[in-house]
C-alpha cells in the first residue's frame, strides 16, 4: 500500500441472522428491551438485562451477540461491536471456539478505534485459547497489524509468519507477511509474499502497490513500473464499478 501501511485486519464471517431477525433478542423473552425507548441492540441495555436477572450462560445465544457484533462493525459503531464481543466472550464456554471467535473479533473492533492496547489484548487472549485453530491464522495476522501500529515491528512480523504456517492458504495472512518482510529491506522475500497471496485471490491495487514497491527495491524498474500500472487500472476500475453503482440507485 502506498500510505505505508498493512492491509486492514480480518473478522470472522459469523452464523449469519435468521430472515425473521428484528432485533437482539435473549431468552427468556421478558428480558427484551422495549424498542421504542431504547436501540433494540444496546449493549448496555443487554448487560444490564444479563446483570439483573442473572441468566445462566446456556440462556444466551452466543451466535447470535456475534452477529449482533458483526452488524456493529458494518455500520462503523466499533465501540458498541467491542462491548458485544466482550458479553460473547464472557458467555461461550471457557476455552471454546466460540469464545476465541468472540475475542478475535473483540480486537478488530478496537483496532477499527485505533486502540492497539486493547486489540492486542485481546488476540492475545484468542491465541492463549488455541494457537492452531480454525481463528488463530486471522487472530495471529491481525495481531502482526495491531502491534505494529504499536511500534513492536519485530514481533509483528514472528505472528505474520505463524499465521501464514497455520493457514497457508489465506491470502491476506500472505500480504501482511509481504508487507512486513518489506519493512525490515528483504525485498526479495516480500514480492514472493505478494505473489502467494495474489494466487490465492487476493488481487487488488494494494498488494501490486507493494510489490511494484519491493521490485523497484530490487532494482527491476521495467517490471515495478508495469505491476504499478496494473495497480492503477485496477484503481480505475473499481472508482469506475463505484460511480456505476450509485449512478444506478
Amino acid at each position: 500500500m502506498t500510505d505505508g501501511e498493512p492491509e486492514d485486519h480480518d473478522f470472522s464471517a459469523g452464523q449469519g441472522l435468521d430472515e425473521d431477525y428484528e432485533a437482539f433478542t435473549l431468552e427468556p423473552e421478558e428480558l427484551g428491551a422495549d424498542p421504542t425507548a431504547v436501540d433494540p441492540v444496546d449493549t448496555r441495555v443487554i448487560t444490564d438485562a444479563l446483570d439483573q436477572r442473572n441468566v445462566a450462560a446456556d440462556q444466551v445465544d452466543v451466535a447470535e451477540l456475534v452477529d449482533v457484533g458483526l452488524s456493529y462493525m458494518q455500520i462503523n459503531r466499533f465501540e458498541e461491536a467491542t462491548e458485544t464481543f466482550e458479553r460473547a466472550a464472557r458467555f461461550a464456554d471457557d476455552d471454546s471456539l466460540d469464545e476465541q471467535e468472540a475475542w478475535t473479533n473483540k480486537g478488530v473492533a478496537h483496532a477499527e478505534l485505533e486502540e492497539y492496547d486493547e486489540a492486542i489484548g485481546a488476540y492475545r487472549e484468542a491465541l492463549r485459547i488455541d494457537d492452531d485453530s480454525e481463528h488463530a491464522a486471522t487472530a495471529h495476522t491481525n495481531l502482526a497489524y495491531a502491534l505494529w501500529e504499536f511500534g513492536e515491528t519485530e514481533e509483528a512480523l514472528e505472528h505474520a509468519e505463524r499465521a501464514v504456517e497455520i493457514d497457508p492458504r489465506f491470502p491476506q495472512a500472505w500480504y501482511n507477511r509481504g508487507f512486513f518482510l518489506l519493512e525490515r529491506g528483504l525485498a526479495e522475500e516480500a514480492v514472493n509474499a505478494f505473489d502467494n497471496a495474489i494466487r490465492l485471490g487476493f488481487r487488488n491495487a494494494d498488494v501490486l502497490d507493494e510489490k511494484a514497491r519491493a521490485l523497484e527495491e530490487l532494482g527491476d524498474h521495467e517490471e515495478a513500473e508495469a505491476v504499478a500500472e496494473r495497480a492503477e487500472d485496477l484503481r480505475e476500475q473499481a472508482e469506475q464499478e463505484l460511480v456505476e453503482e450509485y449512478g444506478e440507485r
